[in-house]
C-alpha cells in the first residue's frame, strides 16, 4: 500500500490519522475508527498506504480489500484481515485462541469445517469480535490497525461485522482505517440491515486537488520546466483527479511530449486512454492473447492466480507470464502471484469491456476451474451466480450445496442468493418444491416475510416427500409468528394436521397448532381449545417426544388458567427427562423449535419452582453461546433469567439481565417479540424498586402499549401497563387498561393472578370509587389463587383482600399473607407482605425486617416507605 509518489494536499487527512494512532498507541490506548471517502481515483487508496507507513513501526497493521467482482464471497474481507496473522499460530494455539468459538467462528474463516447445527450470523459476528479482541491482547507491546480499502466493495458479511465490532471499539484497543466511494457504500447499506452504528470519531471527505497542486505533481515527474498552460490543462483535464492526473503525466512521459503550452492541446485524448473505452483501446494494442488474459484476470477479480488466469484464457505458463509482462509494463497489473490489477477502475473497465456473452462463458468455466481445483461449491458458487440460465440440472445442485456450505459458516444470505439463482435455471418440477423449502429455511432469521413466501410456494408444489411438508409447515408457523401472524400460523398446521396421515408428523403439527393458537393475545375458544389440549395430553406419560411436547403445552395452559398447581408440576416432570428436556426437544434442536424449553421453565416461575426453572434457563444461555445463537435467542434467554430474578425478588439482578436482554435484541432489530416480552418485565422490575421514571422511559423507548403484537407478552402486557399507569398517579387511564386486560383474560379461563394480576391492581384502583366492585374483585382474585395453591398467588390475594376487611380481621388476613409469602421463593413480594402487615399492626419489628428484605432486593422505593413508616410511630409514640 505504500505509494510511490509524494501526496499532495492531504495535510489534515495525515494530521487526523497522526492524531488517531498517537492515541492508540498512548497511555490510554484508545481505539477508534477513521472514514475517508471520496470518488474513484481521488487518492483513497494511496493515502492508506502512507497511514500504513506511519505507524507500521509503532503498530501492528492488518489490511483488507473489497472487489467489484467478490462482494458476493461471504467473509472474503474478514478472511483477508484475520488469516495471515493466525497462520502464524500452531493450529493448537488457534484452538485455544478461539475457545469456545472456534466451532462457530473458525468456519467463517475456513480454518475449520463446520460442524453442530447451523450458527446464528449474530453468533459468527460475536465469535470474530472475540478473536480480534484476543489477538489484540497479544499485541499489547504493538496496538492493532486495521486498515480497509473499498469498503464499499466488501461482502456482505464483512460489512455486517465491521459494523457491529466498531460500535464497540470503545472497549477493544484497536484502530480501524477504512475507505470508501459513499454512493456505492450507501447503496450497499440501503441493501441489508445494518448490525450497528459506528461510532467514527474522525470522517473525512477527500477533495480533489487544486491547480497549484496539481501543478506540483506535474513538475515532480516531468521537470520543473512544465509551464503554467500545460499544468492548467492536466487539471482541467483530470479535474484534480490524483489518479487520472498520475496517468494522464505517465502517458505524456511515454510519449515524451514536452510539457509546454503546444503539447496541451493533446491531454484530452491522451487522457481518455486511461479510462473507459480509451484504456481498452490501449489493452487491445497489446495484442490478442494480453487481452484475453487481462479479461481472465478481471473475471476472477482479486488475488489472482496466474495458474488459474492461465487455465481460464486457454494459455500455457509460459504465454501467461508473457502477458503478465506486458501488462505490468503498461501499469495494467502489479505483482506476480497473485497479480492485481493497478486501480480499481482499470480492473472495472476491463471486466465491463468483456463482450457479455464472452464474460458468462468465462464466469462458467472459473466455476468450472475452481470446482476441478477441489476448492468445494461455495468457491465456485460466485462465478456460478454470474451464468446465464440454461436448464442445467448439474448446475442446480451446484448452487444447492452452496448454499448448504453457506449456511454451515453462518451466511444465509450468500445461501438465499445461490438458491434463488437455482430457481431461475430451473430445477425439474421434482426438484422445485424442495429447493423452495430449502429457500425458505435459508431466510428464516434474516426475513420471516420472504420465508413465508417460500415455504408457501413450496407446500403449494407436488413433489414434496411427506416429512418435509411436516416440517415446511412447521417453520411457516414459526416464520408467521415471528411476523406477528399467529392466527395464520395455527390455521396453516390445522390445514396440514387434516391431510397428514397418523404418526409423529402429525402429532409435530398437532403439537404446534396447540402451541400457536394458545400463544395469541386474544383467541374465539379459549376454554374449547384448552379442554381439547387436555383430553390429548393429560393421560400420557411423555414416551417420545410427541407426547412430551402435549405434556408441555398442557402444563403452560394450566399454568395460565390458575389449575392446581401441583398437577402443573406434574406435567411439567412428565415432559422432562430425568429433569432436562429430551433429546430433540433441546434449546438447539430444529425439529421442534426452542419455544417448548422455553414454556417449560416458564411454568415452572410461575409455579414457585425457581429452582428448576433458573437450571432451564441457565442450560438455555450455555446452548446458545455454545452454537453461536447470539442474536435474538441469547437476547431471550437473558430475559427468562431476568424473569427467574424478578419472580425471586432479587430486582437488582433482574434488572441487569433484562437490560442486556434488549441490548442483545437491539443488535438484531426493533419491534422483536423478545423487545416486548424484555421491556414488559424491565418495567415491572423498575416499578418494584420503585423507579416510576426510569420505567416510564422504557415504555416510551420501546413504544410499551397499544397496538399490542398477536402474540402474548411475558406476563401480561395490559396488566404490566397498568401497573405503571397507576404508579404514575394516572388512575383513570389505569382502570381502562386494566379493564380491557381483564375482558381478554377472563372469556379465556385464564386466571393466574402473578401472570396477569390485573384483578388485584384493579381493585386498588376502584377502591376509592367503587369500593363494592373492588372488594368483589378482591375476593373472586383470592377464589382463582387458592384454586391455583402457589404460596406467592395466595399470599399476594390475601394482601389485596386485606385491604376491604375490617382492622382486625385485615391485620389476621395480612399475617397470614406473610406467613404464605415466607414460605414462598417470592423475596419481594414476602417484603410488600411485612410492610402492610406492620402498618397495619403499628409494629416497627415487622417494618424493620420490611426494611432490611426491601433493601435486600433492591427495592429502594418500598424501603424507604418501610424506614418512613417506622419513624412515623417513632414521632407519635
Amino acid at each position: 500500500m505504500k505509494p510511490s509518489r509524494p501526496l499532495y494536499e492531504r495535510e489534515p487527512e495525515l494530521a487526523a490519522a497522526a492524531d488517531a494512532v498517537d492515541a492508540l498507541c498512548g497511555a490510554q490506548a484508545t481505539g477508534g475508527l477513521l472514514v475517508f471517502s471520496g470518488e474513484a481515483g481521488i487518492g483513497k487508496t494511496a493515502l492508506l498506504g502512507e497511514i500504513r507507513a506511519m505507524a507500521e513501526d509503532r503498530c501492528t497493521v492488518w489490511s483488507a480489500r473489497g472487489g467489484e467482482t467478490v462482494t458476493s464471497v461471504p467473509f472474503h474481507v474478514v478472511r483477508q484481515l484475520l488469516q495471515p496473522a493466525l497462520d502464524q499460530f500452531p493450529a493448537d494455539d488457534v484452538k485455544a485462541l478461539f475457545g469456545s468459538w472456534y466451532e462457530i467462528a473458525a468456519p467463517a474463516l475456513g480454518l475449520s469445517e463446520p460442524t453442530g447445527p447451523q450458527p446464528d450470523p449474530q453468533g459468527v459476528r460475536d465469535g470474530l469480535d472475540w478473536v480480534v479482541s484476543r489477538l489484540a491482547s497479544r499485541l499489547s507491546h504493538r496496538p492493532l490497525l486495521l486498515i480497509i480499502d473499498d469498503a464499499h466493495w466488501a461482502d456482505g458479511e464483512s460489512l455486517a461485522w465491521l459494523a457491529s465490532f466498531t460500535a464497540r471499539l470503545g472497549e477493544v484497543k484497536v484502530l480501524v482505517v477504512q475507505a470508501h466511494r459513499p454512493e456505492e457504500l450507501a447503496a450497499r447499506e440501503a441493501e441489508r440491515t445494518p448490525a450497528g452504528s459506528h461510532p467514527a470519531q474522525v470522517r473525512v471527505a477527500l477533495r480533489a486537488l487544486t491547480p497549484d497542486a496539481t501543478a506540483e505533481l506535474v513538475r515532480a515527474t516531468l521537470g520543473d520546466h512544465a509551464d503554467d498552460p500545460f499544468c492548467r490543462e492536466v487539471w482541467a483535464v483530470t479535474g484534480g483527479n490524483p489518479y487520472e492526473a498520475v496517468e494522464l503525466v505517465a502517458k505524456v512521459q511515454d510519449r515524451e511530449l514536452p510539457p509546454l503550452e503546444e503539447s496541451a492541446g493533446l491531454l484530452r485524448e491522451l487522457g481518455a486512454s486511461a479510462r473507459g473505452s480509451g484504456l481498452v483501446a490501449r489493452l487491445e494494442r497489446l495484442g490478442t492473447n494480453a487481452n484475453r488474459f487481462a479479461w481472465a484476470a478481471a473475471v476472477l477479480g482479486t488475488d489472482i492466480s496466474q495458474d488459474l488466469a492461465a487455465t481460464l484464457a486457454g494459455m500455457s505458463p509460459a504465454e501467461a507470464a508473457d502477458c503478465t509482462a506486458r501488462l505490468r509494463e503498461a501499469r495494467i497489473v502489479s505483482g506476480f502471484d497473485p497479480l492485481e490489477f493497478v486501480h480499481p477502475l482499470i480492473a472495472t473497465a476491463v471486466y465491463r469491456s468483456i463482450p457479455p456473452a464472452t464474460r458468462t462463458a468465462m464466469h462458467g468455466r472459473a466455476a468450472w476451474a475452481i470446482t476441478r481445483a477441489g476448492l468445494g461449491p461455495a468457491a465456485a458458487s460466485r462465478h456460478l451466480l454470474e451464468v446465464h440460465p440454461d436448464d442445467d440440472q448439474e448446475l442446480v445442485e451446484q448452487l444447492r450445496a452452496a448454499a448448504n456450505q453457506h449456511l454451515a459458516v453462518g451466511a444465509p444470505e450468500a445461501a438465499r442468493r445461490c438458491l434463488e439463482r437455482a430457481l431461475q435455471e430451473p430445477p425439474r418440477h421434482d426438484v422445485r418444491a424442495t429447493l423452495l423449502y430449502e429457500l425458505g429455511c435459508a431466510t428464516l432469521l434474516s426475513s420471516p416475510p420472504t420465508t413465508v413466501q417460500h415455504l408457501r410456494a413450496a407446500l403449494d408444489l407436488p413433489g414434496l416427500a411427506d416429512e418435509l411438508r411436516v416440517d415446511a409447515t412447521f417453520r411457516l408457523a414459526a416464520a408467521l409468528s415471528h411476523n406477528n401472524q399467529l392466527k395464520e400460523a395455527a390455521l396453516a398446521l390445522a390445514a396440514e394436521a387434516e391431510r397428514t396421515a397418523p404418526g409423529p408428523g402429525l402429532m409435530r403439527l398437532q403439537a404446534a397448532h396447540f402451541l400457536w393458537e394458545g400463544m395469541q393475545a386474544t383467541e374465539q375458544d379459549g376454554h374449547g381449545r384448552s379442554r381439547r389440549l387436555a383430553a390429548n395430553a393429560d393421560h400420557l406419560t411423555g414416551r417420545d417426544n410427541a407426547e412430551r411436547a402435549l405434556l408441555t403445552l398442557r402444563a403452560f395452559d394450566a399454568m395460565l388458567r390458575g389449575e392446581n398447581a401441583q398437577l402443573i408440576v406434574d406435567l411439567c416432570e412428565r415432559a422432562l427427562v430425568n429433569g432436562h428436556p429430551a433429546r430433540g426437544l433441546g434449546w438447539t434442536d430444529t425439529e421442534w423449535g426452542f419455544e417448548l424449553p422455553t414454556l417449560l421453565g416458564i411454568t415452572y416461575a410461575f409455579t414457585d419452582q425457581l429452582d428448576r426453572a433458573e437450571e432451564l434457563f441457565g442450560e438455555a444461555v450455555r446452548a446458545f453461546e455454545i452454537s453461536g445463537w447470539s442474536g435474538a435467542h441469547l437476547a431471550f434467554a437473558h430475559t427468562l433469567l431476568g424473569l427467574v430474578h424478578r419472580r425471586r425478588g432479587r430486582l437488582a439482578e433482574a434488572e441487569g439481565f433484562l437490560r442486556e436482554g434488549l441490548r442483545l435484541a437491539d443488535r438484531v432489530g426493533s419491534g422483536l417479540p423478545v423487545h416486548w416480552d424484555a421491556a414488559c418485565l424491565l418495567i415491572d422490575t423498575l416499578l418494584a424498586r420503585g423507579r416510576v421514571t426510569e420505567a416510564r422511559k422504557i415504555a416510551d423507548q420501546y413504544d410499551f402499549g397499544l397496538p399490542y403484537p398477536s402474540a402474548m407478552v411475558l406476563p401480561d402486557a395490559p396488566c404490566v401497563r397498568g401497573r405503571l399507569l397507576l404508579a404514575e398517579g394516572r388512575t383513570k387511564e389505569a382502570v381502562t387498561e386494566l379493564e380491557a386486560a381483564g375482558h381478554a383474560l377472563e372469556p379465556r379461563g385464564r386466571f393466574n393472578g402473578i401472570w396477569g394480576p390485573w384483578a388485584g391492581d384493579l381493585a386498588r384502583a376502584l377502591i376509592d370509587d367503587d369500593p363494592g366492585r373492588a372488594a368483589q374483585l378482591a375476593n373472586s382474585a383470592r377464589v382463582h389463587a387458592e384454586r391455583f395453591g402457589t404460596e406467592t398467588a395466595i399470599g399476594e390475594a390475601l394482601r389485596c383482600v386485606a385491604l376491604f376487611a375490617r382492622p382486625d380481621e385485615a391485620a389476621h388476613l395480612l399475617g397470614e399473607a406473610v406467613r404464605h409469602l415466607e414460605a414462598s421463593p417470592s423475596g419481594y413480594e414476602r417484603a410488600l407482605a411485612l410492610f402492610d402487615h406492620g402498618v397495619a399492626t403499628r409494629s416497627p419489628r415487622e417494618l424493620a425486617r420490611a426494611h432490611k428484605l426491601a433493601t435486600a432486593c433492591g427495592a429502594e422505593g418500598l424501603a424507604a416507605r418501610a424506614q418512613q413508616a417506622r419513624a412515623s410511630m417513632r414521632s407519635t409514640e
